[in-house]
Order: C-alpha cells, then structure tokens, then sequence
C-alpha cells in the first residue's frame, strides 16, 4: 500500500491521537465527566489517528486524493 501521510502530518496525528485516546480512556475511567458516549467517542477517534500514523496510510486522503507525503 502506498504511504500517504508525510513525516510532520504523522506526528501530529501521533501526539493528537495519543492525546485524545488519554481523554478517551480518563472519561471512561471515571476521571472526567463527560459521559460514556464521548469517552468511547474521543477514544476511537485517537486510536484511528494512533493507527493512521503507524501505517503512515489514510483512507480519507485516498478518497480525496491527498498526499502529504512528498
């Protein structure tokens, strides 16, 4: 599979998505009110992030054409 997502983009999905996938897990753990939905919410969207950054692959950019790896 062909890499789409370049060295500054992947470290900012890396750090964002660590990030919010910690929220995710503090809400779900009871450390912050928010509710269970937003907690599972913010936890699969840091994990997607996580992923795409470790893959250095985006579907979405596929779809839409982008390619930040140059």
């Amino acid at each position: 599979m062909k890499h789409n997502v370049g060295a500054t983009d992947r470290n900012v999905r890396a750090v964002g998505g660590a990030v919010l996938a910690a929220v995710g897990v503090a809400i779900l753990g009871g450390a912050l009110e928010f509710g269970t939905a937003v907690g599972a919410v913010a936890l699969l969207i840091g994990g997607v992030l996580v992923g795409t950054a470790l893959t250095r692959t985006c579907l979405l950019y596929r779809i839409l054409g982008v390619d930040t790896s140059s």
